[in-house]
């Protein structure tokens, strides 16, 4: 009441500014909490990429693209920046051997084919630094055997582009958000069940970055290097995720068992 008060005092020319303006409190930016009915399992990940290579051309040059979102939990914009020089891959001889996805700049499309309805008419927005990084700041992610294979395969079928994209569009041209969310949508209508493809279930390609950092929590990575990899702060991530975590409540419960027991369970 105070602060208006002392707006009115200013409409009536009694102040010439208010005082507390700079002092007014911005309510802080809320996290959005993952909703884990998004969050497929590995069995329904599998499912969902084996039938991506399914839709035609435009499906078997996507199949890694999609891949590197649910192993690598990467976001659209650093995929589409993936190129000869931020990806390192084992030897070809090599067995069951990680890679390294070195991430230094961010594509994001302007276009919504990682939302819900994905739309025509999108542009891929210049090279920029990673989201909360600073210019020219570089973020390591690994890259298991089976992604690393994935990868391979895609080169030896698709090669990289002109410019040395890992991934472009059947035309050459970038990978179009539009493309990419109606060949998601087909893929899920044929991987999922029609209950599963009516819901929430991976319905948007950003729900594999969730249901891969959530799967690396859950396997008990250290939040600590899951944050590191994902790009994001501990407590971002922490409340990021709350919902998709499991297991916290089994070992609690065991902890208090082991506890009423040492006391005969008076």
């Amino acid at each position: 009441m105070f602060f208006g008060a002392l707006d009115y005092a200013v409409e009536r020319r009694d102040l010439d500014a208010n005082p507390l303006v700079g002092l007014k409190w911005t309510a802080p930016k809320q996290v959005e909490q993952v909703d884990r009915r998004v969050v497929c399992n590995h069995m329904q990940a599998r499912a969902l990429l084996d039938a991506v290579r399914r839709q035609g051309d435009t499906g078997r040059h996507l199949a890694a693209y999609y891949a590197t979102a649910y192993y690598a939990g990467l976001r659209p914009g650093e995929i589409n920046a993936l190129d000869r020089d931020t990806v390192e891959l084992p030897a070809v001889d090599a067995v069951d051997q990680w890679g390294v996805l070195r991430l230094a700049t961010s594509r994001p499309a302007t276009g919504s084919g990682w939302q819900d309805n994905p739309t025509d008419g999108e542009e891929i927005a210049p090279a920029r630094q990673l989201k909360h990084r600073a210019l020219g700041d570089a973020r390591p992610v690994p890259a298991c055997p089976l992604l690393v294979t994935i990868l391979r395969d895609h080169i030896k079928e698709c090669g990289f582009a002109s410019d040395g994209r890992l991934f472009r569009g059947v035309r050459g041209g970038e990978v179009s958000d539009s493309v990419a969310g109606r060949a998601w949508a087909a893929t899920r209508a044929e991987a999922l069940t029609s209950a599963q493809a009516s819901g929430p279930l991976a319905r948007r390609i950003y729900d594999l970055r969730h249901a891969c950092l959530s799967g690396w929590l859950n396997a008990g990575v250290s939040p600590q290097q899951v944050a590191e990899w994902a790009g994001h702060s501990v407590a971002v991530l922490l409340r990021v995720y709350a919902k998709c975590v499991d297991g916290d409540d089994v070992a609690a419960r065991k902890r208090i068992e082991a506890a009423l027991a040492i006391d005969g369970g008076r």
